[in-house]
């Protein structure tokens, strides 16, 4: 089977779970013996464009005409079985899904966020959950607001876009939702069951885990909705030095909230934005992962790297955060998740500390059973197997007698 994933990566300086789970799944695919094409791109090659390019930019989302030219002279001269996509903004646009069913290859498409309907992909503004766009043709409210990078111009775009592709997503042969949230957003959206596969991403066996460490880590991007103020708030709750110590790792908008903490308190280190060694060493130094975001997450990387690692996860219960640690099942869960507000999750930051060493091998046991790349990369064969028989009998019935 041959295989082409597309991507547009996002920026390397921003930590991005996506970056990662992609570039994992090619990896895993390959071991697999599947042939896999990368057809991506780079946020971070923006700059780098030719001026030609760059007076392209503003409607890349909507059409992106280098990518669907580069894209039609890999289909025509490599005729793939079908198309993986990932994220297609801004440098690859939802347009490749119709350049891939214009060579007749169908589309597989991994839903990482609400993006269909909403200009952030988030589903979260001003610091709170927003629906505002949805059921919308045009998603005026995020024009409104800003929600597409801060700008009124570059939301104006996005909901045009969003607006203009409505029947290019709904095209796609068959969406991964990593979730069942997932799934509803997408049947909301309009796409019928038949066209909706639930699989999470998976990670690299890391190996057998080092003993637990001291303290707490929390590894995100420093932005409002990962929860950074959250966890301070609850973490200030407690005399300096009762919770032994916290280690924040990330760089964004919220730096300043970290360094301040670090500052103030000395339980509190900022280690800045670290790499992948730095964060394996980190995650080996604590006990406990904190994953606290306020936005409805869908399946955050840096769970699925603690429980791979054996480390308990203390998350707060929105998005896939339960369904990741198997709150949602009779065994024995990999952590806890609580509600988003400083109070309550104040409450649980000693109950964690306290039970770390019990819940770790649930935490490992979890990752083996559900998020092992033995379980997921055979889960995404069989989508593409059972879409290529699809799209082969429907090949047949089209065919002359």
């Amino acid at each position: 089977m041959k295989v082409v994933v597309a991507h547009n990566r996002y920026r390397e300086a921003i930590p991005s779970g996506e970056n990662v789970i992609v570039d994992t799944e090619i990896a895993q695919l390959t071991a697999a013996g599947i042939e896999v094409l990368p057809f991506q791109r780079a946020s971070d090659s923006i700059a780098d464009l030719p001026a030609s390019q760059k007076l392209l930019l503003p409607v890349s989302p909507i059409f992106g005409r280098a990518a669907q030219r580069d894209l039609a002279e890999l289909l025509r001269r490599e005729k793939p079985d079908l198309v993986h996509l990932h994220n297609p903004y801004p440098l690859l646009s939802p347009w490749v899904i119709r350049t891939a069913h214009a060579h007749g290859v169908p589309v597989v498409q991994t839903v990482h966020n609400y993006r269909q309907v909403c200009s952030s992909g988030l589903y979260f503004r001003d610091g709170h959950n927003c629906t505002d766009c949805r059921g919308k043709f045009v998603g005026w409210p995020g024009i409104q607001h800003k929600c597409y990078r801060g700008s009124a111009a570059q939301s104006a775009l996005m909901a045009t876009t969003l607006a203009v592709h409505r029947p290019t997503w709904r095209s796609v042969d068959r969406y991964i939702a990593l979730t069942g949230r997932i799934a509803a957003h997408l049947r909301d959206y309009g796409i019928p069951d038949d066209r909706i596969v639930i699989k999470p991403n998976g990670l690299p066996d890391p190996g057998e885990p080092a003993p637990l460490g001291d303290g707490f880590l929390y590894a995100a991007r420093l932005s409002p909705e990962k929860g950074l103020a959250l966890l301070l708030d609850a973490w200030r709750r407690h005399p300096d030095g009762a919770l032994g110590p916290l280690r924040i790792a990330g760089d964004g908008e919220l730096r300043p909230l970290a360094e301040q903490a670090a500052a103030e308190r000395g339980d509190v280190t900022y280690l800045g934005a670290l790499d992948r060694d730095g964060m394996v060493a980190a995650r080996r130094d604590a006990a406990v992962i904190v994953a606290v975001p306020t936005w409805n997450d869908v399946l955050p990387t840096v769970i699925l790297e603690a429980m791979a690692a054996g480390r308990p996860v203390l998350g707060t219960d929105v998005g896939g955060i339960p369904y990741l640690l198997g709150l949602e099942e009779t065994t024995a869960p990999a952590g806890w998740a609580v509600h988003p507000d400083a109070a309550t999750l104040a409450a649980a930051l000693p109950i964690a500390r306290a039970e770390a060493a019990r819940f770790a091998p649930a935490a490992r046991d979890r990752y083996l059973r559900a998020f092992h790349p033995a379980v997921v990369t055979r889960q995404l064969i069989d989508i593409y197997t059972g879409l290529a028989k699809v799209d082969d009998s429907r090949s047949g019935e089209c065919s002359p007698a």
